[in-house]
């Protein structure tokens, strides 16, 4: 078992659904994997789609970071895959650095958190703020890794604390439950912990997403 590091890279999948909303605020994203290492994170990156099941033919565009000069890449900085599905779907790879909040150690050999006894995969506080004002369509949206964690229930429990800054007074509307999951009473995302709007227009959701969950949902079937 090797040091613990300061940092993680994350490497994340963002589905924009244009086939659903053309308008491109349909969007969902997971992370693909953890990273102890820049380097490691990018490697893992350009065959992150092909562990979901693709390959470049099943794109009608298909472009990595490696593979096109830096002036002429166009989809952003922290992008390093982007494929476009014949359907419309539009992926895009990126890798997110932040804080080993969970103070894990590094496997030094596959460059990836060591996790305890009994534990397989993380659990990710993911926080996406919508403004409306900015674009009604909702289609500029921005999400932050907020954590990550070993256990659900802290995961759960951080989620709910995201937006605790924040005076409850600055939301016309604040939801939340305790844990994920379908529920008919619930509208707003079976990975959603917490939905807030602001008095101003911002739309926030907090979800708790996992690496198998990704798979589950975006893993190609045949």
């Amino acid at each position: 078992m090797g040091e613990v590091p300061e940092l993680l890279f994350h490497t994340v999948l963002t589905v924009i659904d244009f086939h659903v909303d053309t308008s491109g605020s349909t969007q969902n994203v997971y992370v693909l994997g953890t990273h102890t290492t820049l380097e490691a994170a990018k490697t893992f990156s350009y065959t992150a789609l092909e562990g979901l099941g693709y390959s470049e033919d099943d794109f009608v565009e298909y472009e990595t970071r490696a593979k096109v000069p830096l002036e002429n890449w166009k989809h952003g900085d922290g992008v390093m895959v982007y494929a476009k599905a014949p359907a419309g779907q539009v992926f895009k790879v990126s890798i997110d650095t932040k804080p080993n909040n969970e103070q894990l150690p590094e496997d030094p050999v596959k460059h990836v958190p060591v996790l305890p006894k009994g534990f397989d995969h993380l659990h990710y506080v993911l926080q996406t703020k919508i403004d409306y004002n900015l674009d009604r369509s909702g289609a500029i949206q921005q999400t932050e890794i907020e954590g990550c964690y070993v256990k659900r229930a802290d995961a759960l429990a951080a989620a709910k604390n995201v937006l605790a800054d924040m005076d409850r007074d600055y939301f016309s509307q604040y939801d939340e439950r305790d844990k994920t999951g379908e529920d008919d009473d619930w509208p707003f995302g079976e990975d959603v912990i917490v939905h807030a709007v602001a008095e101003t227009g911002e739309n926030y959701r907090v979800c708790v997403r996992t690496v198998p969950g990704a798979h589950k949902r975006y893993s190609k079937t045949d």
